[in-house]
């Protein structure tokens, strides 16, 4: 009986015990949140003898008069350039001092997407291929940010990033073969054209639904921060996806989560046909920033030089200090929206011309080249010739390939092939055969399929 006694107050002791400690990392828990290191704003001991605001939610002072705050509170964010339009650099502290091979490689990168767009935008027009989207006037912004990220960092894009990819070595042939959706396709054909995506090249394959990459792109980067790789996330959308609920997501988590993180806005003047004065009322997306508690900056997206000094600092200081930036990049989008839409509906010709007449990313990059003796007019005859053979090359090879397996629609969902898509993948080939007339076999790869 003694020895029952005994065990029952050993047994208080230690049930005391935990409760203890339990409360004593309770507290201190709450002690990190309040006074987690890096924070924007730190909660501050509450005290309530101080005549200040004690809420937790924001930090501010009393106000005795009634004032709404004007929705412009300042006259514009600023644009950061580094060049103006003939490529002189203005201020030559933020000259980013790249080399001629670094500065050919941009010009060579963005002129050889322009020639690529314009092959295949005309191939979808001759019915080639189903659908097709360009980047006309907006390869600065795809090749400056680009060219200030490390290999290793994951990319998130929409659907007009192209030149990003394309600067990290994805072939023209690939860029072919899934617009052709043919049997070298990496994503074996499942995808619409200009939905690109290479694993090897941490580009995540992009897909429709507007916006769905930004809190993916901020789960991502949590995954980084948690495992301590120094790596970053980047994550590209236009002015109207950032209407999306998405955006407002993405961006919460960010900020409160501090991911390491480019948010990068690229503001084109037009979500489809939606003009921005009809898209927001604010002054732009870099605005929005602070009210998430992160860094923004809005530069010049057909400066070149501008975006990939502005990504790059952002970069460095998303990795080291684990907190999310926004990058607006004021930009044209001088083409189309895609190959469903006629813009001659809802802007000027002169409009469109201006843009790509007079502040054009690739003919303000030749100036600067020009003034430095590193590029010629024999230099540009030459290389677009030459840039125009390997598209068409590609090109023809990609539409002379055969398209990917059939039996591929059933595959990559499970590791072995469930009853219900045995039963389907039956009822397709008996349908095929008795019907075989309609569907052109010889079309199709017939290389075995690897489970």
């Amino acid at each position: 009986m003694a020895a029952v006694k005994s065990m029952n107050k050993l047994y208080e002791v230690c049930v005391h015990a935990a409760r203890r400690t339990a409360g004593l990392k309770a507290s201190r828990l709450l002690q990190h949140r309040a006074f987690r290191v890096g924070a924007v704003q730190r909660q501050q001991p509450f005290d309530s003898s101080l005549e200040k605001p004690q809420f937790p939610g924001a930090s501010a002072e009393f106000v005795d008069h009634l004032e709404f705050i004007q929705p412009n509170v300042i006259s514009g964010i600023p644009v950061y350039r580094v060049m103006d339009r003939q490529g002189n650099i203005i201020d030559p502290s933020q000259d980013p001092q790249l080399s001629k091979e670094q500065v050919l490689n941009f010009y060579q990168k963005m002129t050889l997407l322009n020639t690529m767009d314009r092959i295949l935008y005309e191939s979808q027009r001759q019915g080639r291929i189903s659908f097709y989207m360009t980047n006309y006037g907006e390869e600065g912004t795809h090749i400056g940010s680009a060219a200030a990220l490390d290999p290793e960092d994951i990319v998130f894009g929409q659907y007009r990033e192209a030149g990003v990819l394309m600067y990290r070595g994805f072939p023209l042939d690939m860029f072919m073969a899934q617009c052709y959706a043919n049997a070298d396709d990496l994503g074996k054909g499942r995808q619409m054209p200009v939905h690109y995506g290479s694993k090897d090249l941490n580009f995540v394959t992009i897909s429709s639904p507007l916006a769905t990459q930004i809190p993916q792109a901020a789960g991502a980067a949590y995954a980084l921060k948690r495992e301590n790789m120094n790596r970053a996330v980047i994550c590209y959308f236009g002015e109207g996806a950032a209407s999306e609920g998405d955006a407002h997501a993405g961006f919460n988590f960010s900020a409160t989560l501090e991911c390491p993180i480019i948010f990068f806005c690229r503001n084109n003047g037009y979500a489809i046909s939606t003009p921005t004065n009809e898209q927001y009322r604010g002054d732009g997306i870099a605005a929005r920033g602070p009210g998430y508690g992160m860094l923004s900056i809005r530069v010049d997206g057909n400066d070149v030089f501008a975006v990939y000094n502005a990504t790059k600092e952002a970069r460095r200081r998303a990795v080291a200090e684990n907190q999310p930036f926004l990058i607006e990049a004021m930009t044209y989008r001088i083409g189309h929206h895609s190959t469903s839409d006629d813009s001659s509906a809802y802007r000027s010709v002169d409009e469109v011309n201006y843009w790509d007449k007079q502040d054009h990313p690739i003919s303000r990059l030749r100036h600067y080249m020009t003034a430095r003796n590193w590029w010629s007019e024999d230099d540009e005859k030459s290389w677009r010739k030459q840039s125009r053979k390997t598209v068409m090359e590609a090109f023809e090879k990609a539409e002379k390939r055969l398209k990917p397996n059939i039996e591929l629609m059933f595959t990559d969902v499970y590791q072995e092939m469930t009853p219900n898509l045995n039963k389907q993948r039956d009822a397709m080939w008996r349908h095929m055969k008795q019907y075989k007339e309609h569907y052109p076999f010889e079309l199709f790869d017939k290389e075995p399929i690897s489970q």
